[in-house]
């Protein structure tokens, strides 16, 4: 049963999400709306293909965890109603989203990360021991889908914060969003120091080349985004080495 709500659950999200952008959901799509609540750690629009990549990979997974043989597999216990739930908040914050309930929509992008968090936790990623085949059609799809995650709950903030013509303290827009960088950079070097997770790391430099690209008048942010990118390469790769030595 739980496989085959995980695969129901995957397929919901992605249709979703497909009519939302194709057919334009409330007259708009998503990045759209995107462009209304406009923040200076908004990516460059290239990088949000990285959709495409996660929802192939969760493919993969739901494919893999619906296999008669892994029926009686401890990850899938792990994770589950966790992957459910976090294919129902994503759709239901496509929906606030595109209605312009952008505060509300935080709500539901901190509970779809609570979800992926939970999945991640539960599965031991970077700290556990897993079959080949498991951290490369569940381990894999998991850090990336919170990698983004991480990314776009810190936008939805963001762009909560311009819905409401928040003053930032009197602190320029840019400034927060140097501060902002700042904050996804030590959530990262944390994740590296406890989970050595490559695939969520390169996620977020990603998309702190696409801040980059995205706000190239802004040199400030375009130092901050691309030294934060540098060093969390530089730190995983460090840790990488070190843990190879250590063997």
């Amino acid at each position: 049963m739980l496989q085959s709500l995980n695969v129901l659950a995957f397929a919901v999200t992605v249709v979703v999400n497909g009519l939302a952008s194709s057919l334009a959901l409330n007259g708009r799509t998503t990045a759209e709306v995107s462009d209304l609540y406009f923040t200076l750690v908004t990516p460059a629009g290239y990088v949000f293909s990285i959709w495409g990549v996660i929802y192939a990979l969760l493919l993969i997974f739901a494919v893999f965890q619906a296999l008669p043989s892994q029926r009686e597999k401890p990850f899938l216990q792990k994770i589950n109603v966790f992957f459910i739930l976090s294919g129902v908040f994503n759709v239901v914050w496509l929906f606030l989203w595109h209605y312009d309930q952008i505060m509300l929509s935080v709500v539901l992008m901190f509970a779809l990360l609570a979800t992926l968090i939970a999945v991640y936790l539960r599965l031991g990623i970077g700290k556990t021991s897993a079959t080949l085949k498991e951290k490369a059609f569940v381990h894999l799809p998991f850090s990336v889908y919170l990698g983004w995650i991480t990314v776009a709950s810190i936008a939805n903030v963001s762009s909560a914060l311009v819905s409401i013509q928040w003053n930032g303290f009197g602190l320029a827009n840019d400034t927060w969003a140097v501060l902002v960088i700042a904050v996804a950079l030590i959530i990262t070097l944390a994740v590296i120091a406890t989970r050595k997770d490559v695939a969520y790391s390169l996620v977020l430099v990603w998309a702190l080349i696409g801040i980059a690209v995205n706000q190239s008048s802004y040199q400030n942010i375009v130092t901050a985004a691309t030294a934060s990118a540098i060093i969390i390469v530089v730190a995983l790769a460090a840790v990488l080495v070190w843990s190879k030595l250590k063997k």
